[in-house]
């Protein structure tokens, strides 16, 4: 190891006597360096690329939790309630300058759609009626859905109420229950509101084909219900006959709805589908 030295280098005559060396003054102590070791750096880059990767995925995860339906999501999947599988709906197109029923410029709340196009559709797994295929029909068929022994006095008010069009679909789930819809368009809402007063709306209800006696549905709390529509829910009252038959009115200006559900058996016809079916179609004639 080479050795230190101190005064003047060897060879050379001061001019002036050399100074009494001083011992220097210590020079503080290099301060540590700010940059951690390479091997700390290497493990902060691989930490914080983990973090990246792992924040990105919680995103995409988040993101997709929140685009999905709750019972797509395993282990947020709810018991069923017992509501059908409906197609996904949608509005037909009017003609060319048409407004909608409920539109500004429609004050009397005419329906310019096709009838038949504002059918809700048989929900999947539904046998569809061929007799009621979402074409029209007649009015007799029609009135056959009331008990014969008041069919004539319907027929009669129906018939001064001058219908333009009738429009039904059927269909039969694979439980039993059987479902009936009918659009019946008058020329007023006038009209359409004077047949429902006189068929159901006035407290004394036309009973229906198997439902001689009818109360107010309790289980219907009106939701869904398009504003400027009337609804009127009906259920067979006890006891029974071969099927439980539950009724449904909606009044939507100038067409008037009429939807029946019923299932033989000891079981009932459940209420959470009927209810669901007069809630799509109230809408859709909104």
């Amino acid at each position: 190891m080479t050795e230190q030295t101190t005064g003047a280098p060897a060879g050379t005559e001061p001019a002036e006597p050399a100074p009494v060396p001083q011992t220097p003054e210590p020079l503080p102590a290099p301060a540590p360096s700010r940059k951690p070791p390479r091997r700390v750096l290497r493990a902060v880059a691989r930490w914080t690329v983990a973090a990246v990767v792992l924040g990105g995925l919680g995103a995409g995860t988040a993101f997709g939790i929140t685009s999905m339906e709750r019972t797509d999501v395993p282990g947020l999947a709810t018991e069923s309630d017992g509501r059908w599988d409906y197609p996904q709906l949608s509005l037909p197109a009017l003609p060319a300058g048409s407004p909608r029923p409920y539109s500004d410029g429609n004050v009397a709340e005419i329906h310019h759609a096709d009838l038949r196009r504002l059918l809700l559709p048989a929900p999947v797994g539904a046998t569809v009626d061929k007799k009621l295929d979402g074409g029209w029909v007649s009015t007799e068929q029609y009135l056959s859905e009331y008990a014969k022994d008041s069919r004539s006095d319907v027929a009669q008010t129906l018939k001064d109420a001058a219908p333009r069009h009738v429009a039904a679909r059927g269909w039969t789930m694979p439980d039993g229950t059987s479902t009936r819809i009918y659009l019946v368009q008058f020329n007023s809402t006038a009209f359409a509101q004077h047949f429902m007063d006189s068929t159901s709306g006035s407290g004394s209800e036309v009973p229906l084909v198997g439902a001689p006696e009818t109360v107010l549905d309790e289980g219907w709390s009106g939701a869904g219900k398009v504003p400027g529509t009337s609804s009127y829910v009906y259920d067979e009252a006890k006891p029974y006959g071969e099927a439980r038959v539950r009724q449904g009115y909606v009044v939507a200006g100038d067409t008037l709805a009429l939807v029946v559900q019923s299932r033989k058996g000891k079981e009932s016809t459940p209420g959470v589908p009927f209810h669901q079916t007069v809630i799509l179609q109230n809408q859709l004639l909104g």
